[in-house]
């Protein structure tokens, strides 16, 4: 197969798409974040990428504390609006109707909205160049109890969706199962 070259760009697809909670001088913010994922599982932690003038990103560093928030797709247009504007210019919980909670880590608000929630405490932040590389450590999570089947979060209930640009897509039906599929080309013991 022939390959075009486009350059250095961070083509990882799909992007999923998350609200970012910070408290920002004393009053909680959400911002649309889809360049975001998971740095390490022990202990738990959670990455987001802000670019440098974000407004979540100084309540970030006031507080050294955040949450990541997982909107189902029936919130697209509120997490939509949330990357439009910045909460320096308008109060986002309002205008979006957002239900806001706090659990066990000060300044990480959270929404009720969303399917699930992480409260995170800062850990690390990297000056990447055009973004600031936020790492968190998850210290408590957060999932709508009907949204669990047999105990577990249910991705077909949770609904979250991802970016491509220029693009949000529904997170897609299972089609392989891992950790076995592999096996078909040959089996592996232990």
């Amino acid at each position: 197969m022939k390959k075009m070259k486009m350059g250095p760009q961070p083509m990882l697809w799909p992007h999923p798409t998350v609200l970012v909670g910070a408290d920002v001088d004393g009053k909680p913010d959400f911002a649309a974040v889809a360049w975001t994922g998971v740095a390490a599982s022990t202990p738990p932690a959670v990455s987001i990428a802000l670019q440098h003038p974000r407004y979540s990103l100084k309540g970030i560093r006031q507080n050294q504390s955040f949450s990541i928030n997982i909107p189902s797709r029936e919130m697209v247009k509120e997490t939509d609006y949330c990357g439009l504007i910045s909460g320096a210019r308008t109060d986002k919980v309002a205008d979006c109707k957002f239900k806001v909670f706090y659990g066990k880590t000060p300044n990480a608000p959270m929404l009720e909205q969303c399917p699930i929630n992480l409260e995170c405490e800062v850990r690390h932040l990297l000056n990447m160049g055009s973004h600031i590389l936020v790492i968190g450590e998850v210290k408590e999570t957060h999932v709508t109890e009907s949204c669990l089947t047999e105990g577990h979060p249910d991705i077909n209930k949770v609904k979250p969706f991802s970016f491509v640009p220029p693009h949000y897509y529904a997170v897609g039906e299972a089609f392989a199962d891992a950790f076995s599929i592999g096996r078909e080309i040959k089996d592996i013991k232990g």
